[in-house]
């Protein structure tokens, strides 16, 4: 919320509207509420609502808000280089249902991938995932955990720190970790780490 607040957490998409809404609503937010919410956060346990599966082929989508939903005419089309992220029930995802689950399309072979990138730093490429955000990603103090997150996001976020949209705290951490890496590798990294439980 501080580097929402101080314009230094931005997108590498301009305009983009959630973050666009989350700097307006931040800085109307006192310190003292910005506390409280993170204790009411941070006392929750995290629950899983996502289903990686590896494909070749994802069902045709459309944009509905923010977001990608599953075509209803059974088409499908090539994954390509891509991760595909849909509600399992669009209806109960539009009522802002809290169980709402989700389904994470990924590339064959992406976890596998991810996992060895993550684990071991792929031989330079980068640093292993654990060493900061704990051996089972689930974060350390004031790292977040990654484990179970939105494979969309983490890309976005990985996607944002490679190429300057993010600054704040833990960017000088993350400036090194994916400057060697490509897009692949951060699909394949996202994969990996939406598939772990939260």
């Amino acid at each position: 919320m501080a580097d929402f607040k101080s314009g230094a957490r931005t997108t590498s998409v301009p305009g983009r509207a959630p973050t666009r809404l989350m700097t307006s609503l931040s800085r109307a937010v006192t310190d003292a509420e910005v506390a409280a919410a993170a204790a009411y956060f941070s006392a929750l346990k995290p629950r899983p609502n996502l289903r990686v599966v590896e494909t070749n082929t994802v069902p045709k989508t459309f944009v509905a808000g923010w977001f990608l939903a599953a075509s209803t005419t059974g088409e499908k089309e090539s994954i390509g280089r891509r991760i595909i992220e849909v509600p399992e029930d669009l209806e109960q995802f539009e009522r802002r249902d809290a169980r709402a689950r989700f389904i994470a399309y990924v590339p064959v072979g992406s976890i596998r991938k991810g996992r060895t990138l993550a684990t071991t730093g792929g031989g330079g490429r980068t640093v292993a995932c654990g060493d900061c955000h704990g051996a089972d990603l689930k974060g350390i103090a004031p790292i977040p955990g990654i484990a179970g997150r939105s494979p969309s996001y983490i890309v976005r976020q990985l996607y944002d720190f490679k190429h300057g949209a993010r600054a704040g705290d833990g960017v000088d951490f993350m400036k090194p970790t994916v400057a060697k890496l490509t897009l692949d590798d951060m699909i394949a990294l996202a994969a990996y780490a939406a598939s772990l439980a939260p």
